[in-house]
């Protein structure tokens, strides 16, 4: 009897889902050879990428490999102008640089960088002189200095550090959040002077708790948006960390899509949600007055345009190594609604997308 009652459920589930609309396809193009690199420079995986007030584009790449072969830091910011055209290298041998994660600009255009490796945040001015340091690297010198232990239950947070920090955004005060991703699963606040003010949340699944906060925006009411990739939702909340609300991609997708790399997932996902469809990777408000939200994923490998209220507005791309498809797209700069910039992991590149206007 189980059995019928579950089977019927199924049925009625699947007549639901059939009978609501299709996500409509947002036809976009993508600007071939956009990035015009000198001959003896290449980019290694495009962790991020960032436009400023003039139009020019930072990357930030886990290439100028040094070190090792297995351990080697890597990370390089370089920008661009509007055209493509190679500008300089800023940070050249920078003491942060170890394993690349996100690059933003600031309102001021302040160009600031988050380093999983070196547990830092850069903050450098628009001449690319560092400002401000937040975190602290492991000293060269200490015996224990290495990779940093996922110890179950994880060690206690500690204020003005961080443990594999991976995004930040600020609000209308100036003040910083940063998400401090992959261990401490928390996000830190910080005042325009560089003040730590407060953190919230920790490992888990519920309201307010982390599996890996990957990428964090503000919008124009300074509520806070934050990927929460492990548990396959963006969470909301208000400047002092109040929960208000969260936000789940779910929509259909071609079961026979391919992923940019690996095997297939087995869906539903026991475990981190990582690579199961519309778990986001990166995400990107545009500016004020009518906001929207893009969300990427790893796998089918699309990005997603929603209001800030979380409908699904239109889905683009999938995954592959043409024009127009992706591989682990890992930060999106989107300076107007229908002009994206993202940065690739496993294609080692930038792509800028230009969407076709709805009406």
């Amino acid at each position: 009897m189980r059995r019928i009652v579950f089977f019927l459920c199924l049925l009625e589930a699947a007549s639901l889902v059939a009978q609501q609309p299709p996500v409509p396809e947002i036809p976009f193009q993508s600007i071939p050879d956009l990035l015009k690199l000198p001959p003896d420079l290449y980019l290694g995986e495009a962790t991020g990428v960032a436009v400023n007030s003039k139009g020019h584009i930072f990357v930030l790449s886990r290439g100028n490999t040094t070190g090792p072969a297995y351990g080697a830091a890597a990370s390089q910011l370089l920008e661009f102008d509007a055209n493509g055209k190679f500008l300089r290298e800023i940070g050249h041998n920078l003491y942060a640089w170890s394993f690349a994660h996100a690059v933003k600009v600031d309102r001021q255009d302040n160009i600031w960088v988050a380093d999983k490796g070196s547990d830092m945040v850069i903050k450098f001015s628009p001449e690319g002189r560092v400002v401000m340091v937040f975190g602290r690297k492991q000293e060269a010198s200490d015996e224990k200095t290495g990779p940093l232990a996922h110890v179950n239950p994880p060690l206690p947070p500690v204020d003005g550090m961080f443990r594999q920090v991976t995004d930040m955004a600020w609000d209308k005060e100036g003040n910083t959040y940063i998400s401090d991703g992959y261990i401490n699963s928390r996000i830190a606040k910080v005042d325009k002077n560089g003040n730590w003010l407060k953190s919230w949340g920790e490992p888990g699944n519920q309201p307010g708790q982390f599996s890996t906060p990957h990428s964090i925006a503000v919008d124009a009411e300074d509520r806070v948006y934050v990927a929460d990739r492990g548990n396959r939702r963006i969470q909301v909340f208000d400047t002092e960390g109040k929960f208000l609300r969260q936000v789940t991609i779910d929509v259909p997708f071609d079961p026979n899509a391919r992923p940019a790399i690996g095997n297939k997932p087995v869906l539903p996902i026991n475990g981190p949600q990582n690579m199961a469809p519309g778990s986001p990777w990166a995400i990107c408000i545009t500016p004020a007055p009518n906001q929207v939200l893009y969300v990427s994923d790893a796998y089918p490998g699309r990005i997603y345009k929603l209001t800030l209220e979380g409908e699904v507005l239109g889905v683009l791309g999938e995954s592959g190594k043409q024009l127009k498809q992706f591989g682990w797209i890992h930060e999106i700069a989107c300076p107007s609604v229908n002009e994206l910039y993202v940065s690739e992991l496993l294609n080692w590149r930038v792509q800028k997308l230009t969407l076709e206007a709805r009406h």
